[in-house]
């Protein structure tokens, strides 16, 4: 059976959506060591809004994808994987990823997700806005759902790279957003994503099968 993948993202600004996308591709575009496609199945999915319409036109938020479906905890149980994308907020996760996270209780209960696996992706203002400590203080949610973190380390050498400004760590895809979110996700950064979906999909498929 092949690999079943969520891919689950909050956006304000349209950054990490497009690093979604990316990843989306590299998920369906996934090969096995022989070289055959490895036909993961791959959903995306929106982290549920916790801001009032006021406050996201105050904050210049861009319009929600009303193709793409919210999120419910118990949406989760049937993936094998998840990668959840969003934002930095002073150095962890956004409020509206915090937010669902509180909500699967019951399934920490019964501990529905352990042994599923998950990846994050994320995005900063700055270089050293906390592209890695929002990684690592995510962390908990996973150990205590028993979910097996899949960093993506160094085997791509596209996080080697210092010729420009740059996201991406062994940690996970990411991008700089710039501090009034002017820059968009370089073609390097959105190879990396690519490549994270590709990775994910390829120790997931290894797990379940």
């Amino acid at each position: 059976m092949p690999a079943k993948i969520a891919i689950i993202y909050y956006t304000t600004y349209g950054h990490i959506r497009k690093l979604v996308d990316a990843t989306a591709a590299g998920v369906k575009a996934a090969k096995g060591a022989d070289g055959a496609p490895l036909n993961a199945e791959v959903t995306i999915y929106q982290f549920p809004e916790i801001l009032s319409d006021e406050i996201l036109a105050k904050q210049y938020a861009a319009p929600k994808d009303t193709s793409i479906p919210v999120i419910k905890a118990t949406d989760l149980p049937q993936y094998d994987g998840f990668i959840f994308a969003f934002p930095t907020r002073y150095g962890r996760a956004v409020a509206q990823a915090s937010a669902f996270f509180d909500s699967t209780g019951g399934l920490w209960a019964s501990q529905a997700l352990n042994g599923k696996m998950g990846s994050i992706v994320t995005s900063t203002a700055t270089q050293h806005g906390g592209q890695e400590t929002t990684v690592a203080t995510t962390l908990p949610f996973f150990a205590h759902h028993g979910i097996i973190f899949v960093p993506i380390g160094y085997k791509s050498k596209l996080i080697s790279t210092t010729d420009a400004v740059q996201g991406g760590s062994p940690w996970g895809a990411t991008t700089v957003a710039g501090p009034d979110g002017s820059r968009q996700p370089s073609e390097l950064e959105l190879e990396l994503a690519a490549y994270h979906g590709e990775h994910f999909a390829s120790i997931v498929t290894k797990y379940v099968s």
